[in-house]
């Protein structure tokens, strides 16, 4: 079924997360990806456990956020979603063929080798401090996302971006960074802090993350954002 033009995109996200967790969920990226090509999208907030009800296993069958509707056209997983926002309308992926294929192997080293590392360093400083086997467990992290933060800082070398102009690739790897700030880990890398310093000042970021937050201070359950 043709994606209808006129229909107006909506994306869901939860209405209250943790502190620890408030501008770092995955509905970022989406609002980023939709801020930086311009278009008006609307939020269809939901609270916690509502995300496994039928009515948004419809949406997503594992019952996660965020999700994207565009008429009858249905997607989940952020990166699914940023790839087809990137494809669809102009602003996230470069014209040439090569460099539309640099954009979107760096989405997927971004999901695929990096975030994995990340999230479990991330969570289990979080949540698993008072254990007994913390300590060697979250040495062991540390020296694998030493590694990665290693080559994907080796590889940006001094480049702004990984392709020639701001991509889709960029905006996943600067969204899957951004929680290791303040662990200490990211910081021995300068060129990577320069590199999502650079990412978060886009103002089409700046926007996402405000409206984000604004979640959180009595915003209503749909409410049209602008592009």
């Amino acid at each position: 079924m043709p994606i209808d033009p006129n229909a107006l995109i909506t994306i869901t996200a939860y209405d209250w997360v943790p502190d620890a967790g408030r501008g770092l969920v995955r509905d970022i990226r989406v609002r980023w990806a939709l801020e930086e090509v311009g278009q008006n999208y609307a939020v269809r907030l939901l609270s916690i456990g509502q995300q496994k009800e039928p009515a948004h296993r419809a949406r997503q069958p594992f019952g996660q956020l965020p999700t994207f509707e565009e008429g009858e056209h249905t997607l989940f997983e952020s990166g699914a979603i940023v790839w087809h926002i990137a494809e669809r309308f102009p602003g996230l992926m470069p014209d040439n063929p090569r460099e539309r294929a640099k954009a979107l192997e760096w989405v997927f080293a971004a999901l695929n080798t990096v975030e994995l590392p990340v999230v479990e360093y991330v969570a289990t400083t979080l949540y698993d401090a008072s254990e007994v086997w913390f300590e060697p467990r979250i040495l062991a992290i540390e020296r694998r996302v030493d590694e990665r933060l290693q080559e994907v800082s080796d590889r940006l070398g001094d480049s702004e971006w990984y392709g020639k102009d701001f991509t889709a690739g960029d905006l996943m790897m600067v969204a899957i960074l951004r929680p290791l700030k303040g662990f200490g880990l990211l910081e021995t890398f300068p060129k990577l802090v320069d590199y999502v310093e650079r990412g978060t000042a886009r103002p089409a970021f700046r926007q996402a993350l405000s409206d984000h937050m604004a979640n959180f201070t009595g915003s209503p359950p749909l409410a049209e954002t602008a592009g």
